[in-house]
């Protein structure tokens, strides 16, 4: 299926873009979530008449990452959750957990972005993980665990 580029969609290409893709991700991810249109004569002269609004829509979106980046870029958040004597979690501490405690501090951080390539993190301590905020910015944070007796 042909669809046209309505943002920047990662190892996909940029807005405009026409590609070819399989049937389901385009029907069940890039048309429902507003990142492609399919690829018609009138679809392609209606992007054509709306290319400003959406490559400026585009330029604001990637600014906003930027200044979020900028503002989250080494923080510590500080999470308490309970745990044994070996310093294991009983349960763990999940992209969850991370997105409420950066709302708590005034950063509003969505669950999907906070990547956590190892899963789960299930020990007391600090840990590096990468939050993606934008496809082109990416930034670190540091969550530190404390363990509270049982």
């Amino acid at each position: 299926m042909q669809v046209i580029l309505l943002d920047r969609v990662a190892n996909l290409g940029q807005l405009g873009d026409v590609v070819k893709v399989k049937e389901g991700y385009a029907r069940n991810y890039l048309i429902p979530h507003g990142k492609a249109r399919r690829a018609t004569e009138a679809a392609l002269k209606g992007f054509e008449a709306r290319r400003a609004e959406l490559e400026a829509a585009q330029a604001a979106r990637l600014a906003a990452a930027q200044a979020l980046a900028e503002k989250l870029n080494g923080l510590t958040v500080h999470i308490g959750a309970k745990a044994g004597v070996d310093g294991r979690l009983f349960g763990s501490v999940t992209n969850v957990d991370i997105a409420e405690a950066l709302a708590r501090l005034g950063h509003k951080v969505e669950r999907a972005q906070i990547r956590m390539p190892q899963g789960p993190l299930k020990q007391v301590g600090e840990h590096k993980l990468t939050i993606a905020l934008h496809t082109d910015v990416t930034t670190e944070i540091a969550v530190a665990i404390s363990g509270e007796a049982a």
